[in-house]
Order: C-alpha cells, then structure tokens, then sequence
C-alpha cells in the first residue's frame, strides 16, 4: 500500500493504482484465487492459509475497481454453503412424524434445533472470519455502494435461505420449538439451553432493515396462537376437573411457569402477551364459576378458614380487571347471606310481654302466650355476639388473605352496615348488649380486655343508620344501672361513653353525662344530709335518695303514686325539707316506681333480710300487724296503698306468685284477680339469708312500648329536622328546594337517615309558621328573619 502513495511538499496527497506485477495478474485471476482460499475458510479448512496474502488481495479487487465483484462473489459463496449446509445438517434432522412417544418427539424436536443452532454458529463463526479479510471493503465499498456489510449481509442471506418463509427448515423448527413448549407443559423435561440457542437465532435476525426481528415476525405469534388454543382448553379442562382450591393453585403454577419459560429461553417481549392469555382464558373465563363452585367455592374457602387459598385467589384475581368487582361482588353476596342467617336466627315474630299478669290487667281477658324477657335478652345477646363474630372473620380474612385491601374492606363495611340495619331492632339489641357487659358481662375482666369489647362493640354501632334510636335505649339501660347501682366498672362505663362522644360528638353524649353528673351531686347530696341528720333529730326510717335533672334524664316509667306509711313518709319529708333549704325554687317529684328497700321479715323458722320495690314494701307492711290467720282482699289491699291496678298486680305477683312467695294468694294460681286475697306466710324458708325479690319487669321493651318508643323517636326528628332547616336558612338565606334537602340530610346523617318526604312536610310546616317563604319559581325558598 505505501508503494501506492506518493508525497510531495507543497502539493496534494494523490493515490495512484498500485502497479500489476506481470501481465499473469489480472482481476480475474486475484478473484480466482481469493474465491478458492474463501471457499476454503468457508469449509473451516483455512489454518493454512495467510491472512495477509487474502487481505491484500480483497483490498487490490477494491482499488482496481472491482468491488462488485469481489461483493457479489462473496455473497454467492456464502449463499452456496448455506444450502450445503442446509442439505447435510438440518433436511436430515426433521422429524419424521412416525413417532408416537412425546418423549421421542421431544427428542426429535430437540436433534432439529440443535443441528439449526450448528448451522448458525458455524455460520456466524464464517461471517466474523470473512469479515475481517474483507475489512477494506466493508469500509470503502460497501459504504460508497450501500449495500450491508459482510457481517450484515450474513445474517440476512442467512434468514433468506434458511428461515425465510415460506421455508421448509423455518416450519419444521418453529413447529419443533412448540412441539418443546408443549411438552414442557404437560410436564416433561426439555432440554431448554437448546431451545434457548435456537430462539436467540431468531431474536438475532432482522426481517428488514430496522424492522421487527424474525422472532417477532414470524416466531412470537405462532407461540402466542399455540398457548391461546392451549389455555382455552386448559381452562375448561381445570374447572370440569378441579374443586376452587386446586384449580387457583394449577391457575398460579401456570402463571410462574410462563414466567419462567419467558426468563429462560423466550424473549421478555412475549410475557406480557402470553400473560394476557393467561388471564383471559384461566381468570377472566372462569372467575365467577370458581367463587361459586359447590362444595369448595368462596363460600366454603371462608367457612373453613382457608387463608392460604384465599389468598391466592385474591393474588390471582386481582390480576385482571374484573377480578376484584367479582370477588367484591362475591363477598358482599357471602356477608349478606350469613346476615340473613343471623337476622332470622335473631328475629322474634311474637310480641313481648314484661310479665303474664300485664296483658290482662290492659286488656282484661286471658294474656297472650309471648316469648319471655329473658328469652329475648337472649336472643339480642347472641345476634350483637354472632354479628361481631361474623365481623370478626371476615376481618381476619382481609388482614391474612386480602392484604387489607381498601376496596374489599368498603365493601364489607357496606355490607355489614346493610346487615346491621336490615334488623329492626338493631339499635335495642346493640344496647342491651353493651348493657348486659357493663352489669355482669366483664366481671374478671382485665382493662385491655375490657376496651376490647367496648371497641368491638363501637364497630358495630358505626354501622347503625338511626343513631337517635340507639341513644334513647341506651340513655334508659344506663339510668338504671346508675339507679340500682348495677354498673360493674364506673371506669368502664365512662369508657363507653367516650368512645361514644368520640363517634358522635358531644350533642350526642352531653345528657349521658349529666346523668354522671346528677349521680355525683346526689352522693355529695347524701353526705350532706347524713351530716345534717347528725346535729338534729333524725327519722325512724333512713333513706337514700337519688336526685335526677329532669331534662336529662330519661321517663323509664311513668310517675305512679302510693300511700306511705307515716314512719316512711316522715323520711322522706325531712330530706325533701334539707333539700329545698339548700335550693331555692327548685321542686322535687318523688318517682315511686324506681325506689327499692332493704326489710327485715320474721318468719316462723327463720328471719330473712329482702331487697324489694318501694311498691312491695308498701304492700308488704300492710301484713305487719295482721294475724296469721286474717287475709286481706285486692280491693282493700288497693285502697290502703293507694297503687293503681296495673302496678299493685305486677308487684303482688312477685310477692305471691314467683320464686319466693312471701305472701299468700288464695285461691292459688299464677294470675291475680280482683277477687283475689291475700296473707302472710310465716311458714316462709330459704337457703338464703339475703334474698332479693324482683319485680316482675323486663329490660326490654313490649310491642306497645316499641311503638311508644318509635312515637318519641318521630317526635323529635322532626324537631331536629326543623331546627336543621332553620340553621342552614338562616345562614343561607335563600336555597332551592333541592340544595335545601340535600344539606339537611348531609348534616342529620350522623344521627339518622331522613327521608326526604319529611323533610318536604316539615318545610311546609316552616312556612305555614311564617319561618320560610317560598319564591316566585315555587322551587326554592327565602328565609324570613
């Protein structure tokens, strides 16, 4: 080369045509001659030819002006020894379709792709040889006349004539390369560092310049349409044959082992696709059939705390859009019908009577057969228990199988809270609940226990639609565990109340809290009465009173009167006299009805110590100074205490009738009449020496007192319901009709839900009382100051 280049001082470089030695060296002959030495480097025969002497003869045809020559020469041998080597190495290696084993197929299939990955490597190893002999022409001719590389041009003759459909060696290897993948998927073993090789030979070659690779051309779609006939029948095949559990766990070793097919010897390009067939046609297919197979469906998984299984199935689900609205779906179908379950195990269809004397003393003719109260106590207990239960599992299964997912848990907390109010009675029982735990429930109890029900109990109040219910039972239980002293923990009571003011606010809880307040003034109340009978003359009888603000709390009974005895009267006048001395302009009302004493009795045998209502105590000391053998009537019995019928036969039940009948009833029977009479019974005896007598009352409410109840209710929601509209009016001044509505239930929900036909009437009410006014448009309204 450097006898090719001449310089001069002062002038251009300028290349000269290199000088032909003899007339014997002509391009013909160079081409020749280099032809048969590249033959040889083709037939891996060149450890004895020189680099140089070739390399000089390549860079010659190039400067003598025959690089197409030498290009197109090149290109010839190259195609001529893919077709040798197509004929004696890959035509041999196809298979011959005879066999019926999988794994001599799979055999056969493999010897295919191993004698294609030979032809490429001896083929590549051939194109970097030539490439470097032909590097001259690579960067002069190739570049002038634009045609590929050596290298290039390689692969691509190599994808032409080799794999090029519609080739005969391309379909018998594609069809090998699936014949593997199917085989590895019925769960043989492949040899997949051959297949890996094979596959890369395609990722390797381009269809066309910048153009998709054969892999993506021609490859990747035969695999994608083999795996979506595969899974199609795969899924139907799974659900015939597999219960829920085991088709989601073949579901998921499918997904891991295309993941894997893809990470090892497929491209990651395919994952994706071959994802979504996945997830069409094993999830999306089937998803509804799987939660609700028989026998091993959602249904069962949750019965028999399958959290593993659950959990798959939330990992696989969740993969596909409808998925998760499905399994929602399905657990909100799965909650409701164990409500239900729970609700009609809970309902009581019959009327509750407190006793069976009342329904004769109301209605006068035979009482009617009622589930007791202990019964329906019972019956409230066991649905607040079962539905905190139900809550309970469900919650766990959110946390170790659903990964506290935010949309399952709102669907449960809707469900639950559709559950919760589907039961009529839901605010009553939640409230006998909480009352029933407060008086003997959480005796032995810790106070991390203890806040444990509290808050259980709190979750399932927040469900409650008419909070305003809730809160008149409960402000009842709680006035009389503070009246009777029942409550097992004053900390705990105060507990529940915060956690309530916590829920509700402070409108919510501020009477509950009188009621405390009312009881701490009444114990300062009592020791300054006991101080001040101390320094004067105090009564035969002491007394222990409780003095409640009558706006605070609430009439569990109405105010029933009765004659006192002297001795017991005088104890109640001297306090009423300590009382207003301290308090000026305040007046007391004795209610009767909610007092209890503690009485010594002397029987023949033995003397006991009652706890009775103030009514029995009166009714008892009638008998004080009666002989044995004198009897006194109803009537007379009646006149002297001055209690009215429905009362002083309750009370005369529970002294005659019940347990301990520390009076006699003649003639004998369960019911009192009003022909009936009565006598002491000094041939009493008990075990004990303490006995309490109760009054025979329930804690929960009638058919008559439910309805009463329901009244007040209304009564006052249309109160707040008329205040709410007047606030936001007042703010406002002027609001549709619509916005009106739509405000007043936003700011009442937390207490109930009003339906908008009363709000309608209770704006009617409002402008008939000249508050509102309605405008021209007769759609909105003006408030009038």
């Amino acid at each position: 080369m450097a006898s090719g280049l001449r310089s001069t001082r002062g002038r251009g470089k300028t290349i000269k045509a290199p000088k032909r030695h003899g007339p014997e060296v002509s391009v013909d002959a160079t081409w020749t001659q280099l032809s048969q030495n590249l033959k040889e480097v083709l037939n891996n025969n060149a450890e004895k030819l020189s680099f140089e002497e070739n390399h000089r003869f390549a860079y010659n045809l190039v400067l003598w002006k025959s690089g197409a020559l030498l290009y197109k020469g090149v290109m010839e041998l190259v195609v001529a020894n893919l077709a040798k080597l197509a004929h004696e190495d890959v035509t041999p290696s196809f298979p011959t379709g005879a066999a019926s084993d999988p794994v001599h197929q799979s055999h056969e299939a493999e010897m295919l792709l191993k004698a294609l990955r030979r032809i490429w490597d001896d083929h590549t190893g051939n194109m970097t040889k030539l490439s470097q002999l032909l590097s001259y022409m690579d960067r002069i001719y190739t570049k002038s006349a634009d045609v590929p590389q050596t290298r290039e041009a390689g692969l691509k003759l190599f994808f032409e004539h080799i794999l090029r459909p519609p080739s005969a060696i391309q379909e018998h290897v594609i069809a090998a390369i699936l014949s593997q993948i199917q085989s590895e998927r019925d769960g043989y073993v492949i040899n997949r560092s051959a297949l890996k090789e094979c596959v890369d030979v395609f990722l390797s070659l381009e269809t066309e310049k910048d153009g998709p690779s054969a892999y993506e051309r021609d490859l990747e779609p035969a695999i994608l349409k083999e795996s979506q006939k595969f899974y199609a029948s795969e899924g139907e095949k799974l659900i015939d044959s597999c219960d829920a559990p085991e088709y989601l766990r073949r579901v998921e070793a499918r997904f891991t082992s295309e993941e894997d097919r893809t990470h090892h010897y497929l491209s990651p390009h395919s994952h994706p696709p071959l994802r979504k067939i996945l997830e069409d046609h094993l999830l999306t297919a089937h998803s509804s059939t799987v939660i609700s197979l028989p026998n091993s469906g959602l249904d069962v998984m949750i019965d028999h705390n399958q959290f593993d299984d659950l959990a798959r199935l939330y990992r696989l689900f969740i993969m596909v859009p409808s998925g998760l609205p499905c399994l929602r779906k399905a657990l909100k179908e799965s909650v409701a019908s164990r409500g239900r379950g729970v609700n009609k195990a809970s309902s009581d269809p019959t009327d509750i009577a407190t006793d069976t004397g009342q329904g004769k003393a109301s209605g006068g003719g035979k009482p009617r057969i009622a589930t007791s109260a202990a019964q329906t106590l019972s019956l409230a207990l066991k649905w607040v228990q079962d539905i905190l239960d139900l809550k309970d599992h469900f919650d766990q299964i959110l946390i170790r199988s659903f990964k506290s997912d935010r949309e399952i848990e709102s669907a449960l907390n809707e469900v639950f809270e559709s559950v919760v109010n589907s039961n009529e009675r839901c605010s009553e029982f939640i409230s006998l609940f909480i009352d029933d735990h407060l008086k003997r429930g959480l005796k032995g109890k810790s106070d991390t226990e203890i806040d444990a029900v509290l808050d259980k109990t709190i979750t399932i109040f927040r469900y409650v639609a008419d909070k305003d219910v809730f809160e008149r039972y409960y402000k009842g239980h709680l006035a009389k565990r503070l009246l009777h002293g029942r409550s097992v923990s004053d900390d705990a009571e105060r507990g529940m109340l915060a956690k309530l003011k916590v829920e509700c606010g402070y409108q919510f809880t501020h009477k509950l809290e009188g009621m405390f307040h009312d009881m701490k003034l009444s114990d300062d109340t009592m020791q300054a009465y006991r101080t001040h009978l101390e320094q004067s003359n105090p009564p035969d009888v002491p007394i222990s009173v409780t003095v409640m603000t009558s706006s605070v709390w609430p009439v569990t009974q109405p105010n029933v009167s009765c004659s006192l005895p002297p001795a017991l009267g005088k104890s109640c006048k001297s306090f009423e006299q300590f009382y207003l001395s301290r308090h000026s302009g305040r007046r007391l009302i004795w209610q009767m009805s909610l007092g209890n004493a503690d009485v010594k009795v002397a029987f023949k045998n033995r003397t006991h110590e009652l706890n009775v209502s103030t009514f029995a105590l009166v009714t008892l000391l009638l008998f004080e100074d009666l002989p044995a053998d004198e009897f006194l009537t109803y009537s007379e019995i009646r006149e002297a205490t001055s209690i009215e019928d429905s009362e002083l036969k309750r009370h005369l039940q529970s002294l005659a009738c019940a347990k301990y009948k520390v009076l006699k009833k003649h003639p004998p029977g369960r019911e009192i009449e009003e022909t009936d009479s009565f006598s002491f019974n000094e041939d009493f005896s008990a075990n004990l020496q303490k006995i309490k007598i109760s009054t025979v009352v329930s804690k929960v409410e009638t058919a008559e007192e439910r309805k009463a109840t329901k009244g007040h209710v209304d009564e006052e929601r249309r109160h707040q319901i008329e205040a709410c509209i007047v606030r936001i009016m007042k703010d406002r001044k002027h609001m549709t009709h619509n916005d009106l509505v739509h405000q007043v239930a936003r700011q009442l929900s937390a207490r109930f839900a009003p339906e908008p036909a009363d709000i309608k009437k209770r704006i009617e009410g409002l402008i008939e009382r000249e508050y509102l006014e309605r405008c021209n448009d007769r759609k909105s309204y003006n408030y009038l100051a």
